[in-house]
């Protein structure tokens, strides 16, 4: 494949191929309407040969080649390939899109200090486990460093002392960059507010621009109830978790920072909701392993 894209890659061995695709033609021919010197054209139907997308015979004193489309419909087939990969519903260049389009309007309104102090932002996630075992999740940092951070990016650096006036610290960088050669993608500073376990969590956190100044001042208030049985009886079999992410402070400079938030703080509570169903799944499993192997002993 390499190979073929090298070959086609140059403009006049396209016009060539171009040619080929009409019909079969002599070198004279297509040196003559491809407006080339005869033995430059040669040099390059050599190189389209090499690459398997021409093939050639001599006919008395002419050679005249023809272009073999095989290869040029599995290049078509990885092209149409990549291209639907990129554009699948709901994709990455999908989130691409959406943040690019926000980022266009955020940086529009971003005109004066104070700009986005009144936005708020509202999430709302059911989750399996109870309170206390998601309330684990929202402020244990092994735990939260598994799904606070949005799906293109890794947590390189976290703190979060759940206690009213504890430190929160957040940084990281792109999933991919392990060797730190990136930019830090972001970088949030803040502190604890109200921690009251597996009720109600509120902090503050502001992101730092690169000069190390603040973007804004994120208040974030997350509660926590149990999920009730439709019929009323019975333990609560999962958690109602709502979140309201509130701006304050707004300067002119957090028009990238604030285009963001809905959808990487999306994506990392939909996140924490995978890992909570999967380890609800394996408890599931093996409590039922559990009971079988007991049944099967009585």
């Amino acid at each position: 494949m390499d190979t073929l894209l090298t070959a086609l890659a140059d403009p006049a061995r396209w016009r060539l191929v171009s040619l080929l695709a009409e019909r079969p033609r002599p070198v004279g021919v297509l040196a003559e309407l491809a407006g080339a010197r005869q033995p430059q054209t040669t040099k390059h139907l050599q190189t389209l040969e090499r690459a398997g997308v021409v093939t050639s015979q001599r006919s008395g004193q002419r050679r005249v080649y023809a272009l073999e489309p095989g290869p040029l419909r599995d290049l078509a087939a990885e092209l149409s390939r990549l291209a639907d990969s990129a554009d699948g519903a709901g994709g990455t260049r999908e989130t691409f899109d959406r943040y690019g389009r926000s980022l266009h309007a955020e940086r529009l309104a971003a005109e004066r200090p104070g700009w986005a102090d009144d936005r708020s932002f509202t999430f709302h996630r059911s989750l399996a486990g109870n309170p206390q075992q998601v309330w684990r999740h929202l402020t244990e940092p092994s735990l939260l460093a598994t799904w606070w951070a949005p799906d293109d990016l890794r947590v390189t650096e976290l703190v979060f002392e759940a206690r009213p006036g504890g430190r929160v610290v957040l940084e990281y960088r792109d999933i991919e960059d392990a060797g730190g050669a990136d930019v830090v993608v972001g970088r949030a500073e803040g502190v604890v507010d109200v921690a009251r376990p597996a009720e109600r969590l509120t902090y503050r956190s502001a992101p730092l621009l690169p000069d190390g100044g603040t973007a804004f001042t994120a208040l974030v208030d997350l509660a926590l109830r149990p999920t009730v049985p439709p019929d009323g009886s019975g333990a609560a079999s999962g958690t109602e978790l709502d979140v309201r992410y509130a701006i304050t402070d707004s300067t002119v400079d957090s028009a990238d920072f604030v285009a963001g938030i809905e959808i990487g703080f999306g994506q990392s509570l939909d996140k924490l909701a995978a890992i909570l169903a999967a380890a609800s799944d394996q408890t599931t499993s093996t409590n039922n392993s559990t009971d079988d192997s007991t049944r099967s002993t009585q």
